[in-house]
């Protein structure tokens, strides 16, 4: 089925108004959600809005609480989350990482004992879309086995980079797995297979069902050794930076997804070190250069990276967003 843009909006709002948000919070969360399944990143829309009023009601998420400041030196900030809701504690960082950099040229801002910040693509785009490159990750739970191991001892660690360019930001939002088990679920829920192996079965045999992957836990790195060492590296230097929680201390709180997790959020001006002529020059080359290659399949597209998921939010906005008719009638529930 396909949803409107306002009609889905309006009603992930009506349930965050419900749980006891404040009217500018559940505007932000809400057009978060529904911004995250118009550009096609379903798993951390609306799929995630029952489970984000889950961890309200069970006093994982603070909907009151605001990031405070605890160190301040130049271009860098921390900042505790105090366990808000991580797209504010995000959408927070992000804009004081842009703030800094408008005098710096370069910022870097932490956050720690944050909750779940849903699609960090969104915060490369906020970056982009104002002139600056993002670079931002966020540590999680363990969820995935290191290289050569059966159980999970390492996170996923979405990364994010970006670059603004006025024919199109390139936006790379990434897991450090293969697929994440966002992607493992809507695939699931369509009752299709992984276009290629995503991890193993519960006997150790690689598989493309999602279902048997989520069962085992045992998810692909990105990269096989080399997504694991990215991985562990994302957890260790956000922790670090930040003060906060390694995804070995965020194991011993057990507080769903990403509960009390620490990330990173740089933000560096392109034109500090080139015109802007020269970077939009050296950008739309690249982009060139690479939408010239030959596709594997005749009818093919090469697409860098961004570009698929604007491709997809023009489509969605002009049919209706996708959504799981299950998982609609649940959010209506609520």
């Amino acid at each position: 089925m396909r949803i409107p843009f306002e009609t889905m909006k309006a009603e992930v709002k009506r349930v965050f108004l419900k749980v006891g948000m404040s009217e500018e919070k559940a505007e932000v969360c809400a057009q978060v959600h529904t911004e995250s399944s118009r550009d096609g990143v379903y798993s951390h829309g609306l799929n995630r809005v029952a489970r984000f009023v889950d961890y309200v009601q069970k006093g994982w998420v603070d909907i009151n609480a605001e990031p405070t400041l605890f160190l301040s030196a130049g271009a860098i900030e921390n900042y505790d989350g105090n366990r808000g809701p991580g797209i504010l504690n995000a959408k927070f960082a992000m804009n004081r990482a842009i703030e800094i950099s408008k005098k710096f040229g370069i910022s870097l801002v932490t956050l720690r004992n944050t909750t779940h910040w849903m699609r960090g693509g969104t915060y490369g785009w906020d970056a982009a879309n104002q002139g600056y490159v993002g670079i931002c990750w966020t540590n999680t739970e363990s969820c995935m086995p290191t290289w050569g191991a059966k159980n999970t001892r390492v996170g996923n660690n979405p990364f994010v980079m970006a670059l603004p360019r006025t024919e199109g930001n390139i936006v790379l939002d990434m897991a450090m797995s293969q697929f994440s088990y966002g992607k493992l679920q809507v695939t699931r829920l369509k009752n299709e297979l992984l276009p290629v192996p995503g991890g193993y079965d519960k006997d150790g045999n690689l598989t493309s069902v999602p279902g048997l992957i989520e069962e085992s836990m045992r998810i692909l790195p990105t990269g096989y050794w080399k997504g694991s060492g990215f991985a562990i590296l994302l957890d260790t230097v956000a922790a670090i930076l930040s003060n906060g929680l390694a995804t070995s201390g965020i194991d011993k709180i057990q507080e769903g997804s990403c509960g009390g997790c620490s990330q990173i959020f740089i933000v560096i001006d392109p034109y500090a070190a080139g015109t802007k002529t020269f970077v939009e020059q050296t950008l739309n080359e690249t982009v060139d250069y690479i939408k010239a290659s030959e596709p594997v399949k005749e009818d093919g597209e090469i697409y860098f990276p961004g570009e698929l998921a604007a491709k997809t939010r023009r489509e969605n906005m002009e049919q209706g967003i996708p959504a799981d008719e299950n998982v609609w009638q649940e959010i209506l529930k609520l």
